[in-house]
């Protein structure tokens, strides 16, 4: 009536999850977001187990966090480098998708692991530093092409659209108006005078085929190994 079984032995020595658990210590996460968690209620769920959880859904490309949540359930390896024993509850999609777009989206955690991952490659001889590559790449926005309005109607959509409410104000930070006489001139290409209501930084634009809504990725990598140093997302500005 009663067996032994740890997650620990099922999990092969070259399995990914285990390498990457094996170098890389996720734990000052929990520090880093201390603040952004109250000390009162119920308890809330280990922000390290969070971010767990979506690089499990990024390695392997599971974008729904409700399918996320499904395979964690049913996965041995998930469950393991999720910490998520059999004992424990696996997380609601919907708590996990309001961490994701608040307290993750708003504390710039996702860099410092980005950062934290890099700063471990030179140590693991992974990167030499002595012959570097830029290279790029097209990215369709997560936004769909019926999202865009007129320019000039942006603000008043950004009064239920939080997207667009930040957009508008980093462009009044960036781009400070005095005088009504300041002003830049409208944008006159077509591109331009459209913007989408859930994702306003991304352009409408095609390299190779129809025109969509596009982020272009910019990569410095290390080419002894292919690693990834830098990235930066700029909006798909080319003809």
């Amino acid at each position: 009536m009663f067996y032994y079984f740890r997650l620990e032995d099922q999990i092969p020595e070259h399995h990914l999850l285990r390498r990457i658990d094996r170098y890389v210590d996720f734990s000052f996460v929990r520090e880093r977001l201390r603040g952004a968690y109250s000390q009162m209620g119920r308890p809330s769920i280990d922000p390290e187990i969070l971010l767990r959880l979506l690089l499990v859904g990024y390695l392997y490309g599971i974008t729904r966090e409700r399918r996320l949540m499904e395979e964690v359930r049913m996965h041995l390896a998930y469950r393991w480098f999720t910490r998520l024993g059999f004992e424990q509850e696996i997380p609601d999609h919907s708590t996990f998708s309001k961490n994701r777009h608040g307290r993750f989206r708003d504390s710039g955690i996702f860099l410092e692991v980005f950062e934290e991952v890099v700063r471990r490659c030179p140590e693991a001889g992974l990167v030499e530093g002595k012959r570097l590559t830029v290279d790029g790449t097209a990215v369709r926005a997560n936004a769909s092409s019926q999202s865009r309005v007129p320019r000039q109607e942006l603000g008043d959509v950004a009064k239920l659209s939080r997207t667009a409410r930040e957009y508008l104000a980093q462009v009044e930070q960036e781009n400070p108006v005095t005088d009504p006489g300041d002003r830049q001139p409208t944008p006159t290409s077509a591109a331009a005078r459209f913007v989408s209501t859930t994702d306003p930084e991304a352009c409408w634009a095609g390299k190779r085929g129809p025109a969509v809504l596009s982020y272009y990725d910019h990569y410095l990598i290390d080419n002894a190994h292919g690693i990834i140093l830098g990235v930066e997302a700029t909006p798909a500005r080319f003809r």
